[in-house]
C-alpha cells in the first residue's frame, strides 16, 4: 500500500510555511528564481495568521514546489548552511503530503530521503551495518513504521549494489549500467514507488551507490594526481588534453589545480555531466602520458618510487573512454559520501587526494 498523503490543521500548515519560506527563498535567490506574489504574514512570521493568510501561504509554495527543479533543490541543499534535520524532515514531509504527486516529486522525494538518512546516520558507518532495518529504523520520522517485506520487483536492488561494487574505476561504474538500470527500476514504479518498503529500499540503494560513487571518484582523482606528479619528474610540464575538453598544451601544474578543485566542485554535485565526463577523460590522457613517457624513458633512468609506481600500474589497468553517462540521482558527499554540516561526509581515507 502506497503512503497516503496525511491530513494538516491549519496551525501545523503554517508551522510547515514559516520554516519552509526562508529555505525556499534562499534557493529561490540562488537560481534567480521569480518568487511568486508574497504573503506579508508569512513574511513577518506571524505566529497566529487568519486562515487567508495560510491559504496564500499554501499557494506559494505549491507556485515554488512547480518552479523549483531536481537538480536545483539537490545542489542547494548539499551546499546551503540553512538545512538541519527539522528542516528536511519538514521538507520530506511537505512533498509527501502533496495531494497529487507528478514526477518531478517522486525524485525530489527519492533525494530528500537519502539526504535525510545521510543526516541522520552516523559519519562511520559501515556498509555492513545499511540493511533495510536499519534505513527504515533512521527513516521512521517521516514515514512511521514499515513492514519490511520486500516485494520481488525490489530484489534486482541488491544485486546492482554488488555489481557496483565489484567496479574499480569511475568509468568501469558509469558505463556498466548499474546507475541506469536503478532509475529505470525506479521510473517503472510508479506509484508503488511511493510504498513505504519500496522508499527505503531506494534510499538504501541511493545511499550505497552514493559511496560507491565518491570512492572510485577520490580512487580516480588521486590516480590522476600521482599520474600528473610521475609526468612532472619525468620532464614533462604539459599534456594534450583536447581529448578531456582542454588545450593541446595544458600545463600540468594546472591541471593538479583543477583536480583539487573538483574534489569540491563533484561533493556539490554529483549527477553525471560534463564535468564528470572530463574527470574520466583526463585520467586517459594521464594514462596514455604515463604509457608513453615509459616507454621513451632510458633504461638507466632512476626507477619511480614505489607509491608512484604502483599508482601507474593501477592507471594502467583501467583506461577510461569517453561515453554519455545515465544520470544518478542520489549527494552527496557522498556520498558518493557527502557532505556539508547537514550531508554525511565521506571518511577520511575517502577525503584525501
Amino acid at each position: 500500500m502506497t503512503l497516503k498523503p496525511k491530513s494538516q490543521d491549519l496551525a501545523a500548515e503554517w508551522r510547515e510555511a514559516r520554516l519552509l519560506h526562508p529555505l525556499y527563498s534562499a534557493l529561490g535567490r540562488e537560481f534567480v528564481i521569480e518568487l511568486p506574489s508574497s504573503c506579508p504574514d508569512l513574511e513577518s512570521g506571524l505566529e497566529g495568521p487568519p486562515q487567508e493568510s495560510v491559504e496564500q501561504a499554501r499557494q506559494w509554495l505549491l507556485e515554488m514546489d512547480q518552479k523549483i527543479q531536481v537538480h536545483q533543490l539537490r545542489q542547494f541543499l548539499q551546499t546551503t548552511s540553512l538545512t538541519s534535520e527539522e528542516a528536511l524532515q519538514t521538507l520530506l514531509q511537505h512533498h509527501l503530503n502533496r495531494a497529487t504527486r507528478v514526477d518531478s516529486d517522486r525524485d525530489k522525494i527519492d533525494f530528500l530521503l537519502v539526504q535525510f538518512f545521510s543526516h541522520c546516520a552516523p559519519s562511520r558507518l559501515e556498509d555492513t551495518d545499511v540493511d533495510l532495518a536499519y534505513v527504515a529504523q533512521m527513516l521512521d520520522p517521516v514515514l512511521g513504521s514499515v513492514d519490511l517485506t520486500l516485494p520481488s520487483w525490489l530484489e534486482p536492488l541488491g544485486g546492482l549494489i554488488h555489481d557496483a561494487n565489484q567496479c574499480h574505476s569511475l568509468n568501469e561504474l558509469l558505463t556498466s549500467t548499474t546507475l541506469e538500470k536503478g532509475r529505470k527500476l525506479k521510473i517503472s514504479a510508479g506509484d508503488d514507488y511511493f510504498e513505504p518498503v519500496a522508499m527505503v529500499a531506494f534510499t538504501r540503494f541511493s545511499f550505497l551507490m552514493r559511496r560507491v560513487f565518491f570512492r572510485l571518484m577520490h580512487q580516480d582523482l588521486n590516480t590522476i594526481l600521482d599520474g600528473l606528479r610521475e609526468l612532472e619528474a619525468r620532464g614533462v610540464s604539459t599534456l594534450d588534453c583536447r581529448a578531456a575538453q582542454f588545450s593541446a598544451d595544458e600545463p600540468v601544474v594546472r591541471l593538479r589545480l583543477i583536480c583539487q578543485s573538483w574534489k569540491v566542485m563533484f561533493h556539490a554535485e554529483y549527477s553525471a555531466g560534463s564535468p564528470l565526463r572530463m574527470l574520466v577523460d583526463l585520467r586517459n590522457v594521464v594514462d596514455a602520458a604515463l604509457a608513453r613517457t615509459t616507454k621513451k624513458a632510458p633504461k638507466a633512468k632512476s626507477q619511480p618510487s614505489a607509491p608512484r609506481a604502483k599508482a601507474a600500474v593501477a592507471a594502467a589497468q583501467f583506461t577510461p573512454a569517453s561515453s554519455d553517462v545515465p544520470e544518478f540521482q542520489v549527494n552527496s558527499a557522498p556520498e558518493w559520501d557527502e557532505n556539508s554540516s547537514d550531508v554525511h561526509q565521506p571518511s577520511d581515507d575517502e577525503e584525501k587526494v
